[in-house]
Formats: C-alpha cells, structure tokens, sequence
C-alpha cells in the first residue's frame, strides 16, 4: 500500500526534472547546421554549465553563461534585454546532458530572443563534431 504514493512521487518527481527538455524549443537544424550558423556568426554557443563543468572542458568559441547567473541577471534586467547577449542573433545553449539548457532556453525565450536549446550535451557535440577548446 505505501508502494503507491512512493511511486507516484517518484514519476512526478522525474517529470519535474525533465518537463523542460522536452518542453523546450529543439532545433531542427542539424548539429552541421549549428556549427555553419554560429560560424557564419548567425547564432552563438552559449554554456549553461557551472564555471567548474566550463574548466573541465568547454567547446571553442562557446560563451559560459551558468543558468545560476543568467537567472540572477534576468531578474535585474526585468524584462529588458541582458546587455550581454545578442537580441539579433539566434542564442543556441547547451550544458551536460540538456536540461539545464532547456530551462536556459525558455528563460530566454520569455525575454524575447530567438533561442534553441541543443538536447545533446557537451560531451555529444564533441563527438559531433565540435571543437573542444584549447587551453
């Protein structure tokens, strides 16, 4: 008998970590894709990852943007752009595994920039094909 409410706050538990993976705006562009428009300088790669994830390893060219910090400077910014990211570019985030960067994207998106989140993490767009940074 108490296997059910157990189980039924695991599932709601789970649902509530990764709602926003799935509810966030995925690209349909492939990584190929990503990688022309951020080299052609239509869009940006920004890591949501902690700074100590960031010095672990982080892709070249990629900005750190922590989802801590960005949550902290849209609060001040209250409802007006964040000085410093791009309203006319499209803003692709990405992190470890993908929910973090889907919470990063509707943040974003509340705020009125053209935002998608990349479901794979750093460790998939490596292997996809990003660069990893040298330093």
């Amino acid at each position: 008998m108490r296997t059910l409410p157990t189980t039924c706050f695991t599932i709601l538990a789970l649902l509530a970590i990764a709602g926003p993976t799935f509810a966030a705006d995925q690209p349909e562009e492939s990584l190929a894709d990503v990688q022309k428009a951020i080299a052609a300088e239509k869009g940006v790669l920004i890591d949501v990852r902690e700074k100590a994830e960031w010095d672990r390893g982080h892709i070249a060219g990629a900005r750190l943007f922590p989802l801590s910090q960005l949550q902290e400077d849209i609060e001040q910014a209250a409802g007006k752009a964040i000085p410093t990211l791009p309203k006319d570019k499209i803003i692709y985030t990405h992190c470890a595994f993908g929910s973090r960067a889907a919470t990063a994207a509707k943040l974003l998106e509340k705020q009125g920039y053209k935002v998608r989140a990349l479901k794979p993490g750093y460790e998939e767009l490596v292997k996809g094909g990003f660069s990893k940074a040298k330093e």
